[in-house]
């Protein structure tokens, strides 16, 4: 498949917002509704487009504490790398986690109500996962930046 500037731009108009109809879009690239659905189905098909999702506002939900956690593992083996993966992986209040180079092993961003929350998730469910040597953590004061665009 050819991935072309007008792949980039359809991505960057759906990246805006993707509830766009097919018609808008063919208004903005000067191309055919057509051309555009048939556009659209060919990075969906080829990945380029994973899913669509609704981006929640945490305030109104009242989960607006942000948290990145780094864990470090007692140890490395595959064993416990794969365990802590897949336990991580299904608590909620992680919304990412990354396999890192450097002093830790892993940077998590937690997303809760507050202190008191984040202290329970610690708690109750984080610590309890085996083979964690040690975390730490970093509380966001401001949101600077937040993109789930990508640029091109």
């Amino acid at each position: 498949m050819i991935f072309d500037a007008i792949d980039k731009k359809l991505l960057t108009y759906l990246q805006e917002d993707s509830k766009q109809t097919n018609k808008e879009l063919s208004l903005k690239l000067n191309l055919s509704v057509t051309a555009v659905y048939e556009r659209i189905k060919k990075l969906e098909k080829e990945g380029f487009i994973e899913s669509y999702v609704a981006l929640v506002n945490k305030e109104r939900i009242d989960k607006a504490f942000v948290v990145f956690c780094h864990v470090k593992l007692v140890q490395h083996s595959q064993e416990f790398v794969i365990k802590f993966e897949k336990e991580v992986a299904s608590l909620n209040e992680v919304l990412e986690c990354y396999h890192i180079s450097g002093d830790y092993d892993y940077l998590l961003k937690v997303i809760v109500k507050d202190m008191a929350a984040f202290r329970e998730f610690m708690v109750k469910k984080l610590t309890t996962i085996d083979h964690i040597g040690s975390t730490h953590s970093m509380f966001v004061i401001n949101e600077v930046k937040h993109s789930t665009a990508i640029g091109f």
